[in-house]
Protein backbone atom coordinates (compact mmCIF):
# COMPACT_ATOMS: atom_id res chain seq x y z
CA UNK A 1 0.00 0.00 0.00
CA UNK A 2 3.07 2.62 -0.78
CA UNK A 3 1.16 4.61 -2.68
CA UNK A 4 -2.60 3.91 -2.16
CA UNK A 5 -4.87 1.48 -2.86
CA UNK A 6 -7.47 1.98 -6.08
CA UNK A 7 -10.95 1.38 -4.72
CA UNK A 8 -14.16 2.66 -6.49
CA UNK A 9 -16.45 4.99 -4.79
CA UNK A 10 -18.70 2.14 -4.14
CA UNK A 11 -16.51 0.47 -2.06
CA UNK A 12 -15.31 3.61 -0.54
CA UNK A 13 -18.66 4.34 0.26
CA UNK A 14 -18.76 0.63 2.06
CA UNK A 15 -15.49 1.70 4.22
CA UNK A 16 -16.85 4.52 5.30
CA UNK A 17 -20.00 3.06 6.72
CA UNK A 18 -18.62 0.18 7.77
CA UNK A 19 -16.40 3.33 10.14
CA UNK A 20 -19.36 4.95 11.33
CA UNK A 21 -20.69 1.70 11.99
CA UNK A 22 -18.01 1.07 14.53
CA UNK A 23 -17.40 4.14 15.73
CA UNK A 24 -21.41 4.81 17.19
CA UNK A 25 -23.20 1.41 17.16
CA UNK A 26 -20.47 -0.84 18.39
CA UNK A 27 -19.01 1.68 20.56
CA UNK A 28 -21.93 1.89 22.60
CA UNK A 29 -22.53 -1.33 22.70
CA UNK A 30 -19.62 -2.18 24.04
CA UNK A 31 -19.38 0.63 26.30
CA UNK A 32 -22.47 -0.78 27.91
CA UNK A 33 -21.39 -4.27 28.18
CA UNK A 34 -17.95 -2.86 29.89
CA UNK A 35 -21.06 -0.86 32.42
CA UNK A 36 -22.47 -4.00 32.86
CA UNK A 37 -19.60 -6.30 33.64
CA UNK A 38 -18.34 -3.25 36.41
CA UNK A 39 -21.81 -4.38 38.20
CA UNK A 40 -20.57 -7.77 38.64
CA UNK A 41 -18.30 -6.84 40.96
CA UNK A 42 -14.52 -7.83 41.76
CA UNK A 43 -13.09 -6.96 38.04
CA UNK A 44 -9.71 -9.08 39.05
CA UNK A 45 -12.28 -12.34 38.78
CA UNK A 46 -15.05 -10.81 36.08
CA UNK A 47 -14.74 -12.70 32.53
CA UNK A 48 -17.49 -10.60 31.48
CA UNK A 49 -15.21 -7.74 31.84
CA UNK A 50 -12.56 -8.87 30.41
CA UNK A 51 -14.17 -10.23 27.27
CA UNK A 52 -16.04 -7.08 26.93
CA UNK A 53 -12.79 -5.01 27.13
CA UNK A 54 -11.05 -7.90 24.23
CA UNK A 55 -13.98 -6.82 22.04
CA UNK A 56 -13.27 -2.64 23.18
CA UNK A 57 -9.51 -3.47 21.59
CA UNK A 58 -10.41 -5.33 18.20
CA UNK A 59 -13.27 -2.72 17.80
CA UNK A 60 -10.69 0.32 18.34
CA UNK A 61 -8.12 -1.79 16.01
CA UNK A 62 -10.16 -1.84 13.20
CA UNK A 63 -11.05 1.39 13.47
CA UNK A 64 -7.30 2.71 13.36
CA UNK A 65 -7.38 -0.05 10.19
CA UNK A 66 -10.09 1.43 8.44
CA UNK A 67 -9.05 5.37 8.92
CA UNK A 68 -5.59 4.69 7.32
CA UNK A 69 -7.29 2.48 4.42
CA UNK A 70 -9.70 5.10 3.71
CA UNK A 71 -6.67 7.99 4.15
CA UNK A 72 -4.67 5.66 1.28
CA UNK A 73 -7.78 5.06 -0.83
CA UNK A 74 -7.75 6.03 -4.48
CA UNK A 75 -10.84 6.49 -5.87
CA UNK A 76 -11.48 5.20 -9.31
CA UNK A 77 -14.31 6.64 -10.91
CA UNK A 78 -16.70 4.39 -13.80
CA UNK A 79 -15.64 6.96 -16.38
CA UNK A 80 -12.10 6.01 -15.65
CA UNK A 81 -12.11 2.41 -16.21
CA UNK A 82 -11.95 0.88 -19.53
CA UNK A 83 -13.48 -2.03 -20.24
CA UNK A 84 -10.83 -3.02 -22.91
CA UNK A 85 -8.46 -4.70 -20.31
CA UNK A 86 -9.67 -6.32 -17.15
CA UNK A 87 -9.04 -4.04 -14.27
CA UNK A 88 -10.54 -2.44 -10.88
CA UNK A 89 -14.06 -2.05 -11.14
CA UNK A 90 -14.78 -4.28 -14.18
CA UNK A 91 -16.60 -7.50 -14.40
CA UNK A 92 -15.52 -10.67 -16.52
CA UNK A 93 -16.90 -13.84 -17.69
CA UNK A 94 -14.69 -16.34 -18.30
CA UNK A 95 -14.43 -20.08 -20.05
CA UNK A 96 -12.58 -22.42 -17.92
CA UNK A 97 -11.53 -24.13 -20.75
CA UNK A 98 -10.85 -27.59 -19.27
CA UNK A 99 -14.01 -27.92 -17.59
CA UNK A 100 -15.97 -25.73 -20.46
CA UNK A 101 -17.62 -23.63 -17.87
CA UNK A 102 -18.23 -20.13 -17.86
CA UNK A 103 -18.40 -18.00 -14.51
CA UNK A 104 -18.60 -14.29 -13.61
CA UNK A 105 -16.68 -11.94 -11.37
CA UNK A 106 -16.27 -8.43 -10.23
CA UNK A 107 -12.72 -7.41 -9.78
CA UNK A 108 -12.11 -5.59 -6.42
CA UNK A 109 -9.26 -4.51 -4.56
CA UNK A 110 -8.42 -6.32 -1.59
CA UNK A 111 -10.21 -3.31 0.54
CA UNK A 112 -13.29 -4.00 -1.01
CA UNK A 113 -13.85 -7.88 -0.89
CA UNK A 114 -16.00 -8.84 1.79
CA UNK A 115 -16.35 -12.68 2.74
CA UNK A 116 -20.37 -12.23 1.79
CA UNK A 117 -19.15 -11.61 -1.85
CA UNK A 118 -16.95 -14.80 -1.57
CA UNK A 119 -18.05 -16.42 -4.99
CA UNK A 120 -18.63 -13.18 -7.16
CA UNK A 121 -15.43 -10.66 -6.51
CA UNK A 122 -12.05 -11.61 -6.50
CA UNK A 123 -9.74 -8.91 -5.62
CA UNK A 124 -6.70 -7.88 -8.21
CA UNK A 125 -4.04 -9.32 -5.89
CA UNK A 126 -5.46 -13.16 -5.97
CA UNK A 127 -4.12 -14.67 -7.78
CA UNK A 128 -6.91 -14.86 -10.38
CA UNK A 129 -6.81 -11.19 -10.19
CA UNK A 130 -3.55 -10.85 -10.85
CA UNK A 131 -3.42 -13.38 -14.18
CA UNK A 132 -6.59 -11.34 -15.56
CA UNK A 133 -5.32 -7.89 -14.91
CA UNK A 134 -4.46 -6.21 -18.13
CA UNK A 135 -5.79 -8.98 -20.42
CA UNK A 136 -8.25 -8.87 -23.20
CA UNK A 137 -11.10 -10.14 -24.62
CA UNK A 138 -10.19 -13.36 -26.20
CA UNK A 139 -7.40 -13.79 -24.40
CA UNK A 140 -6.67 -17.16 -22.86
CA UNK A 141 -4.85 -17.18 -19.59
CA UNK A 142 -3.61 -19.45 -17.21
CA UNK A 143 -2.74 -19.13 -13.63
CA UNK A 144 -1.05 -21.63 -10.84
CA UNK A 145 -3.55 -21.74 -7.67
CA UNK A 146 -2.32 -21.88 -4.18
CA UNK A 147 -3.20 -25.99 -4.36
CA UNK A 148 -0.69 -25.96 -7.14
CA UNK A 149 -3.06 -26.62 -9.93
CA UNK A 150 -2.70 -24.72 -12.93
CA UNK A 151 -5.86 -23.48 -14.56
CA UNK A 152 -6.56 -22.14 -18.53
CA UNK A 153 -9.33 -19.30 -18.76
CA UNK A 154 -10.39 -17.41 -21.85
CA UNK A 155 -11.81 -13.95 -21.40
CA UNK A 156 -15.49 -14.00 -23.22
CA UNK A 157 -16.72 -10.16 -22.05
CA UNK A 158 -15.96 -7.25 -19.82
CA UNK A 159 -18.20 -4.77 -18.38
CA UNK A 160 -18.66 -2.37 -15.58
Amino acid sequence: MADGIFITPEGFEQLKTELEHLRTVRRREISEKIRVARGFGDLSENSEYDEAKNEQALVEANIATLEEQLKKAQLIKKDQISTDTVSIGTTVTILDVEFDEQATYRITSPLEYTREDDMETITDESPVGKALVGHKVGDEVRVTVPNGNTLQFKIIAISL
